[in-house]
């Protein structure tokens, strides 16, 4: 697996390195070589935040984690990862191609959920900048909000992000 390290407020030593390459080598048994996973270490005034995530067959597994200590922190995001594959693991045979043998027979006990649409929306996409579909998402009291963005053409999503900023999701040309 190849690893990206980013830091943010935090001392990237070589033993912090080899610490986290080896944890992410657990992971090795999902993944191909190819597959991509990025670690974000930031410090923060209760401790340290991770965020670990992984790109495969476009697939993404993200989790984010806070804790004292920056070991605990991947531990549970690494813990969180495996609980994701284990979840889904019919659909991520097919999709990512996670290999059957890689599931222990204790991960059979996990049920995987059922996908259910509880709901389909349909709806006028009218043009719009980012501010005015962030005012319509506000106006409709929800998190997230599809618009055709009028400066580029392309569908986009706004979002409201845990600090309460936002953000915008933009499709790759």
């Amino acid at each position: 697996m190849k690893t990206r390290i980013i830091t943010k407020k935090f001392t990237l030593t070589d033993d912090v390195r080899e610490w986290i390459e080896k944890k992410l080598a657990k992971l090795d048994k999902f993944f191909s070589p190819e597959t991509e996973a990025t670690v974000a270490l930031s410090s923060t005034k209760i401790g340290e935040r991770i965020e670990l995530t992984i790109y495969r067959n476009g697939s993404i597994f993200r989790s984010e984690i806070s804790d004292k200590d920056y070991k605990c922190a991947l531990d549970t995001a690494m813990e969180n990862i495996e609980r994701q594959i284990r979840k889904n693991r019919t659909r991520l045979e097919k999709k990512v191609h996670v290999k059957k043998e890689y599931f222990a027979e204790a991960d059979l006990i996990e049920a995987e959920e059922e996908i259910a649409v509880a709901k389909v929306k349909r709806f006028e996409m009218h043009a719009m900048t980012v501010e005015e579909a962030i005012l319509q998402m506000n106006l409709l009291q929800h998190n997230f909000y599809m618009f055709l963005n009028s400066e580029t053409g392309r569908y986009n999503v706004v979002y409201k992000r845990d600090d309460n900023r936002y953000g915008v999701i933009e499709p790759i040309e």
